[in-house]
């Protein structure tokens, strides 16, 4: 998929939010180890990543060509700062209308407006490919993204009191979905 807007940050700065290509594969590695490093709100551990460059560059080249997915990344000053995605959950006719949302941004740039610009981003991109629900799991304690999502309109459905097993205990997910055809 194809997404391109320049968005202006609370702090003034600007932002551009384009889908991340091959030619984007080192930078979005090193986005990526640097905010699984950052916080414990997300699926993995940054060493856990086996993604090469090479890896990386095929999966955003497949994002980039496909109709129904998309990784896109949020450049301050060329650099990626944050990334978001969709993907569908399957391909069987009962859950092609549902697509997965994750999203994860560096620490230095929380709080700035670019987790409601990507959250939107991606909101657009699901409808665009045709999907009638986005869903996500956020955890629990995360307060921030909690409310985030809530005010993009996404609600809960239910809870996992043991969906990570982190190296600090047990975290509860939210599990939350976004009803894109009302």
């Amino acid at each position: 998929m194809k997404y391109q807007k320049e968005v202006i940050l609370k702090d003034g700065t600007k932002c551009l939010l384009r889908g991340a290509g091959e030619q984007d594969a080192a930078e979005a590695l090193r986005c990526f180890k640097l905010t699984h490093a950052e916080t414990d709100c997300l699926l993995t551990y940054p060493e856990e990543n086996s993604f090469t460059e090479t890896d990386e560059a095929e999966f955003l080249k497949a994002r980039e060509e496909s109709a129904n997915a998309i990784e896109i990344g949020a450049f301050v000053d060329g650099k990626i700062v944050g990334s978001a995605g969709i993907e569908p959950i399957g391909g069987k006719e009962k859950i092609r209308h549902r697509a997965d949302f994750g999203i994860a941004i560096e620490k230095a740039y929380w709080g700035n407006g670019i987790g409601k610009a990507l959250t939107l981003a991606c909101i657009e991109c699901a409808k665009q490919a045709g999907f009638l629900q986005l869903e996500l799991e956020v955890v629990a304690e995360n307060a921030a993204a909690v409310r985030l999502y809530e005010a993009a309109g996404f609600r809960e459905y239910g809870r996992n009191p043991r969906g990570f097993r982190s190296r600090r205990g047990w975290q509860a997910l939210v599990l939350m979905r976004l009803e894109l055809d009302r």
